[in-house]
C-alpha cells in the first residue's frame, strides 16, 4: 500500500474549505473561552463541537451519530426548559418582588427583541426567521433555541451562537450605551436599600405569576413554568437535595449537552451563508436597542417617580443573568463608590429572564 492508498483512508483527502473554516470558528470560540474566559462553560463545548461536527466521514453527525442524538433534546424541546428550570433554582427573585417598578424595566429592555424582528423582515427574511432573529436581543441563550427550533431550525446554528456571543460580550456592549444615554449625574445617583422580602412572598411569587403568565400566554408555559417550578425548589426550604441537584449536577449535564447539540447546525453547509452575517449584524442591533430600551425607559419613569432611579440599572434588563446586573455594578461604582447597584440590577435582570421568554410565547402565538 503506498502513501497515496494511506491518504485516502485518512478524512485528509475529504477536507473542505468550508471544514477549514467552521475549524476556525471553533477554534476562535475555544480561544474566547479559554483566554478571554467569555461564557466559557457554553463557548468550550460548542466551540470543540463545531470541530467534531464538521469532521469528514466522522459519522458523529449521521442520524445515529452522538451529536445528533444530543439535537434531539433540542428538537424535542427538552433541554432548554431544563436549562430554565436550573436558572430558576440559582435565581433570587427577592429583588424584584421588593422593587415591582423594575418589572417595567426588564419589559422595557425587550425593545430590541421587535426592533430586530421588523428589521430582519424587512432585510428579506421570513416572519418565522424574523422572530428568530429578534429574540437574540433578549440576551437568553435558551431562549432563543427554543424559539428558533420551534420557527426556523434551519438558522439554529447563526442564532445561538450569536446570542452566546453576544452574551459573552455583554461587558463590552453595555457601558458604551451607558455613556451615550446617561449623564454623569444620573449614573451618580444612589439608590435606597432594598426592604427585605419575607419567605411567603417568595413561595407566592412563582406560584401566581405562573398561573398569570402561563394562562395568558400559554406556548411560554414550558419556558416560564419551569422557571418558576426550579425557584420554587430553591424557596420552598423542603427540597433542599433537589434544589442542589437542579443548581449544581443537572445544571451542568443541561450546559454539555445543550452546548454540544447546537453543533448539530453548525456544519460548514448550514452555516456559511451570506444570511448569516446579516443574523450576527442584526442580532448586535438587537442587544443594543435592548439595553438602551431598559434604560430610556428607567429615565421616562424618573419622571414621574419621587425617588428617583438609577437608570442604568434599566441595561441589566437585558437578561444575561446575572453578567449583566455586574456590569452595571461596575459602572456605578466607577461613578460613584457610594453606589451598589448589584441588587437593584437585579430585578430588571430576572424581570428581562422572564420578559423574553412571554416574548418568545407571543411570537409562538401570533406568527
Amino acid at each position: 500500500m503506498d502513501f497515496s492508498e494511506v491518504l485516502k483512508s485518512t478524512a485528509f483527502a475529504e477536507i473542505s474549505l468550508g471544514n477549514i473554516f467552521m475549524f476556525a470558528i471553533g477554534f476562535i470560540l475555544l480561544y474566547l473561552a479559554i483566554k478571554k474566559k467569555y461564557e466559557p462553560y457554553l463557548l468550550l463545548p460548542i466551540g470543540f463541537g463545531t470541530i467534531l461536527a464538521n469532521m469528514p466521514l466522522g459519522d458523529i453527525i449521521t442520524d445515529t451519530g452522538l451529536i445528533r442524538i444530543f439535537y434531539y433534546g433540542i428538537q424535542y424541546e427538552v433541554i432548554p426548559p431544563l436549562v430554565f428550570l436550573c436558572v430558576g433554582a440559582m435565581t433570587d427573585f427577592g429583588p424584584m418582588i421588593a422593587n415591582p417598578k423594575t418589572l417595567l424595566l426588564g419589559a422595557g429592555a425587550q425593545f430590541g427583541v421587535y426592533i430586530a424582528f421588523f428589521l430582519s423582515h424587512a432585510f428579506g427574511f421570513s416572519l418565522a426567521e424574523a422572530c428568530s432573529i429578534g429574540i437574540i436581543g433578549g440576551a437568553d441563550g435558551p431562549t432563543t433555541i427554543f424559539l428558533t427550533n420551534a420557527k426556523a431550525p434551519h438558522i439554529l446554528g447563526a442564532t445561538a451562537v450569536s446570542a452566546y456571543s453576544y452574551m459573552a460580550l455583554v461587558p463590552v456592549i453595555i457601558p458604551p450605551v451607558i455613556k451615550l444615554l446617561t449623564s454623569k449625574e444620573e449614573r451618580m445617583i444612589v439608590m435606597k436599600q432594598l426592604r427585605p422580602v419575607s419567605k411567603l412572598e417568595k413561595i407566592v411569587f412563582p406560584l401566581v405569576a405562573t398561573m398569570l403568565i402561563c394562562l395568558l400566554i400559554p406556548k411560554a408555559t414550558p419556558l416560564v413554568g419551569m422557571l418558576m417550578f426550579g425557584n420554587l425548589l430553591r424557596e420552598a426550604g423542603v427540597v433542599d437535595r433537589l434544589a442542589k441537584g437542579a443548581q449544581e449536577e443537572l445544571m451542568n449535564i443541561v450546559t454539555l449537552l445543550l452546548g454540544l447539540a447546537i453543533c448539530f447546525k453548525l456544519r460548514a453547509e448550514d452555516f456559511l451563508q451570506v444570511k448569516v452575517i446579516l443574523i450576527f449584524g442584526l442580532g448586535l442591533l438587537s442587544f443594543i436597542f435592548s439595553v438602551a430600551g431598559g434604560i430610556m425607559l428607567a429615565k421616562l419613569m424618573n419622571l414621574f417617580l419621587k425617588e428617583k432611579i438609577n437608570p442604568m440599572i434599566g441595561a441589566a434588563g437585558l437578561s444575561a443573568v446575572p453578567m449583566s446586573a455586574r456590569v452595571v455594578q461596575i459602572e456605578g461604582q466607577k461613578a460613584n463608590p457610594r453606589n451598589f447597584l448589584l441588587m437593584h440590577a437585579m430585578g430588571p435582570n430576572v424581570a428581562g429572564t422572564i420578559g423574553t421568554a412571554i416574548a418568545a410565547g407571543l411570537f409562538l402565538i401570533t406568527v
